[in-house]
């Protein structure tokens, strides 16, 4: 099932797993990132996400529910979850756990990951995926400085560079998801105006390529889909405070038309730590 879903699954991994951006903040200004996404695809709505993240002073905590609606949760009653946490460490993110499950009308697949510095120390998927064969092997390598999914899009604009432009863009995210290795290479295409409940202002838009690296079999079409996939963009969002950006809109073409993940909704609110520390 969850092979299956591959686009769909990298489209919330672009869009929702960015509200760890707010890393790049100091010890008095931990924050709590609030969104909300609509997905559909073929310009129908078929379903939402919503995805809360918690930063304290050296440490981050990033949970993401999404769900098909309408119609759509009629013909497949598909829901995904997904929780990060790890540690903030002069200006990087240090995962430490990652948990995933998504579940439909018939079944339900967990997958769990313990990492240390961005290298893989535990993973654990139940039920497991069948073996296929033909699969490029996942080595121990393949699992050293990788990114979760859920903390693949933390991502910081260096100090000095503006946060619409290309800075915001250009950069390789390494991903792990526990059963496959791949790389998402962004690189900056140009500026539009958007507006949304809690933000309106120019965002960057960044091109996005899938580039698959181990655990996936070559020959599998989706996987020769998704490589070759070149109508995949994210929009990415300032946030002034702490210097970075955040992915307001994805769009990807799929096997079954295009999808697009948009936000309704983004606020950014201080957490206790914060009001404690001023």
């Amino acid at each position: 099932m969850a092979r299956r879903s591959l686009p769909l699954r990298f489209g919330l991994s672009l869009v929702c797993l960015a509200l760890g951006a707010s890393f790049g903040l100091g010890p008095a200004s931990a924050e709590i990132v609030r969104a909300r996404y609509s997905v559909s695809l073929i310009g129908l709505h078929i379903g939402e996400a919503q995805a809360v993240g918690k930063f304290e002073p050296a440490s981050y905590k990033i949970d993401l529910n999404a769900k098909l609606t309408g119609l759509a949760a009629m013909i497949s009653n598909v829901r995904m979850a997904f929780t990060s946490t790890g540690l903030l460490r002069r200006g990087s993110i240090a995962p430490t756990t990652y948990a995933t499950t998504a579940a439909n009308s018939h079944d339900t697949r967990t997958v769990r990951m313990a990492l240390n510095a961005g290298s893989v120390r535990a993973v654990d998927i139940s039920p497991p995926f069948e073996d296929w064969q033909g699969r490029v092997p996942v080595t121990e390598a393949h699992k050293r400085n990788i990114l979760d999914p859920t903390s693949a899009l933390i991502m910081s604009v260096p100090e000095g560079e503006p946060l619409v432009g290309p800075a915001a863009c250009n950069r390789t995210l390494p991903i792990y998801d526990g059963y496959t290795r791949f790389d998402v290479a962004l690189s900056y295409v140009g500026t539009r105006n958007v507006a949304a409940k809690g933000y309106s202002g120019p965002v960057s838009v960044c091109a996005a390529r899938y580039r698959p690296v181990a655990g996936h079999r070559p020959d599998a079409r989706s996987t020769q889909f998704m490589a070759n996939n070149q109508q995949i963009e994210a929009w990415l969002a300032p946030v002034e405070h702490a210097h970075v950006v955040v992915p307001f809109r994805v769009a990807l073409m799929t096997m079954a038309g295009l999808a697009e993940i948009d936000a309704v909704e983004f606020s950014v609110e201080p957490s206790p730590v914060t009001a404690n520390t001023r």
